[in-house]
């Protein structure tokens, strides 16, 4: 019967998505993104079962599959995913993904590969580079990858700010790679903590200097709206102001104060207005599955579960997003803005305005290509310089492997006939940790259903892919019932 239900559930996912589209390539245009000419705006889910902090893969395996009727129960149109394994082929997620109208934005670091913000020089070497280079191999390839998180929080505080240095030569690096060796413009940004003392020099700094340096577009780890909060009270009025005249986009990578229980995401209605429309471009809710942390808004109980319990924070969040559409306008953007002025040095601000040239050992990467993609269990490029030696590099460079995944469909293809699902589910990793201790707030995204994902997309072979799908379904239950 547990097979059944799953399967069940799988075909109710295909029924609904026999109309769905495939997803075009997301742009950024000014202070916004776009999809074709229309305004795309960010209203998703952080989602790491396992937790950021865990070398598990959510987009390698079929629990993926599971969770993406649950994606579109609420209407978003985004994930965000902290860790995945570079050496996994991710096209039977990253295909449904994109029938479904959802996009990722995923994060180019793991546990084991990452700026060290104690050690940001020493962790900036070309083992590091590689494995960036080569994640950029494995998911540029897809048409909803809409960008590339180039770090996370690396400055947290007044004392890890120079470590920003490396940040922005990461994003240099990024751009550079993307350019010379993807089919399409990718864009690279950074998501930021919510840290007073820093929080606009860390977004002026990474939006200064010349073009090839410049972040695309800018995240937020935000938790100050709490419960039945107001932008005057949370403080979002006065961000809304801060980053009026930021020349990229601006949008919520983390929201979802918890301090309230059974959180009401009023939030939502705000950051979906006026009020903030012209300046921010959504946000992602923090998260999708629970954890000790408490930010879940289901329960999967064990890591090969089939099932998933919706929590009270799910139903609140569906109704918040039907409640609010996303606009179906440009929410009055700015289309022509100026980079910002680089911040001065100052004892609470140490990052470096000439960034440093890539690694010598690291440019045959560049040139070259990334090679083999050496995945979670490679050599970390982290070490503590005082006690260890630096790991020694021994990849070789060269175009990416032809057998790392296929391209999925673009605005002009369909893709060959046949479901996304074969099989009905697998294992399953549980929720995932915060990666941020702020007690700053963030604001949520709202529905997909009238975002510019669907509106642009072009829908020709989903119907056979719909019977395809139900064939290998009905197989699949006539040999669960013998």
């Amino acid at each position: 019967m547990h097979g059944l239900k799953v399967a069940a559930t799988v075909l109710a996912f295909l029924a609904g998505n026999a109309a769905a589209g495939i997803t075009e390539p997301v742009t950024v245009k000014g202070n916004a993104f776009f999809v074709g000419d229309k305004r795309f705006y960010v209203r998703g889910l952080d989602y790491q079962p396992g937790g950021s902090s865990e070398l598990t893969d959510p987009l390698a395996t079929d629990s993926c599959l599971r969770d993406i009727p649950y994606f579109q129960q609420l209407g978003i149109n985004t994930i965000r995913v902290y860790t995945i394994d570079n050496s996994k082929n991710h096209d039977k997620c990253m295909n449904a993904l994109s029938d479904a109208g959802i996009y990722l934005i995923l994060d180019v670091n793991t546990p084991k590969f990452s700026i060290k913000r104690e050690y940001p020089k020493e962790s900036y070497n070309s083992i590091y580079i590689q494995h960036v280079f080569a994640t950029v191999d494995v998911f540029g390839k897809y048409t909803n990858t809409l960008g590339f998180f180039a770090a996370n929080e690396v400055v947290d505080s007044p004392t890890t700010t120079g470590a920003a240095t490396y940040v922005k030569a990461i994003i240099r690096d990024m751009k550079a790679y993307i350019k010379k060796h993807q089919k399409r413009h990718i864009p690279v940004g950074y998501s930021a903590a919510d840290v007073t003392s820093n929080r606009m020099q860390i977004a002026q700094y990474l939006n200064c200097g010349d073009e090839e340096l410049r972040s695309e577009f800018h995240g937020v780890n935000d938790y100050s709206w709490c419960g039945e909060s107001t932008m005057e009270i949370s403080g979002w009025g006065d961000k809304v102001k801060n980053y009026t005249d930021y020349s990229i986009p601006v949008f919520l990578s983390e929201y979802g104060c918890n301090t309230v229980p059974e959180r009401p995401f009023n939030e939502v209605e705000a950051l979906y207005s006026d009020k903030m429309t012209h300046v921010f471009s959504g946000g992602l809710v923090y998260e999708y599955s629970m954890e000790p942390n408490k930010y879940g808004i289901v329960q999967i109980d064990t890591l090969d579960a089939k099932d998933v319990k919706t929590l009270p924070d799910f139903d609140n969040l569906k109704a918040a997003f039907k409640k609010t559409p996303i606009p179906d306008d440009d929410g009055g953007y700015k289309e022509n803005g100026q980079p910002s002025k680089c911040p001065p040095r100052t004892n609470s601000w140490e990052a470096l305005d000439d960034i440093p040239p890539m690694p010598d050992n690291a440019s045959k990467y560049l040139e070259l290509g990334a090679g083999k993609p050496r995945g979670t269990n490679g050599p970390s490029n982290q070490y503590i310089p005082s006690k260890e030696q630096a790991p020694t590099d021994t990849g070789v460079a060269g175009p990416a492997p032809t057998d790392s995944g296929e391209d999925n469909v673009s605005s002009t293809k369909t893709r060959a006939s046949g479901s996304p699902f074969v099989t009905a589910t697998s294992s399953v990793f549980v929720g995932g940790e915060a990666t941020n201790t702020q007690t700053s707030g963030s604001a949520s995204p709202s529905q997909t259903s009238s975002s510019g994902a669907d509106a642009a997309a072009p829908r020709a072979g989903l119907g056979k892919m719909f019977v395809a799908a139900v064939v290998v379904m009905t197989s699949f239950l006539a040999g669960m019932m013998m």
